[in-house]
């Protein structure tokens, strides 16, 4: 059986009972960072051969991957942080598994976008996960296509980027959007700041954001338009 197996976005008091226990029963783990996964597993005492898979590799190392599961292994597989298939490897090893008949199994746990979902203040009762825009072909195609939706958009983004993407939004969906910056989720300075794009783009000039970051953005309020149709007519 595969198994996808969530890992502590920050504090690793988040890692779950059963997630452990997964860890020390199976026979491989794939690890996007063996370096990274090494910390984690040494921490809860778990001794596995890892092996590595992660975006550049994950197509060579499917087959391999494959074969063994035929043979009657069990394998986990874990991220960096969060869980596995969120914006991480795992869509092609589990589509090749559905694909071969070889069971997937997928534990709850960690994964940074719902708590700062929950967090910012939006509403969640619809949303649309973006996760990374493009770095450059397509990104405008991605912001005007965004701009169109009118239920609550999550995007995931690294420090460095963050003014530059906060800029984009003020300018392809607006800048009276309302949008929250979620950072350092789970960790000792852990920040939910939710105000308008603008304000946004001051303080993080201001205060350069630093850790991982999801962004929560409004969605378009499409009773203006109509307000605004109703006054033309």
């Amino acid at each position: 059986m595969l198994y996808l197996v969530p890992t502590p976005i920050g504090n690793l008091e988040d890692m779950t009972f059963r997630a452990i226990s997964t860890l020390k029963s199976c026979d491989v783990v794939l690890s996007e960072d063996t370096r990274t996964s090494g910390v984690l597993l040494r921490h809860f005492m778990i001794d596995k051969p890892m092996w590595s898979f992660h975006a550049f590799n994950e197509h060579r190392a499917l087959s391999n991957i494959i074969d063994h599961l035929k043979q009657g292994k069990d394998i986990a597989l874990i991220s960096d942080a969060g869980t596995p298939g969120i914006s991480d490897p795992g869509f092609l090893l589990v589509r090749e598994c559905i694909k071969e008949g070889i069971k997937v199994s997928c534990l709850p746990g960690a994964t940074a976008f719902v708590p700062a979902l929950v967090s910012s203040g939006m509403a969640t009762d619809k949303f649309y996960f973006e996760g990374f825009l493009p770095h450059k072909k397509g990104r405008q195609t991605r912001l005007k296509y965004l701009s169109g939706i009118d239920v609550t958009i999550i995007l995931y983004e690294s420090p460095h980027r963050l003014i530059k993407c906060l800029e984009e939004i003020r300018d392809y969906l607006g800048a009276e959007r309302k949008v929250c910056v979620a950072r350092e989720i789970s960790k000792k300075f852990e920040e939910f700041n939710t105000r308008s794009v603008t304000e946004s783009i001051e303080h993080y000039t201001r205060h350069p954001a630093k850790g991982e970051i999801v962004i929560i953005v409004e969605g378009k309020d499409l009773s203006k338009e109509n307000v605004k149709k109703h006054d033309i007519i």
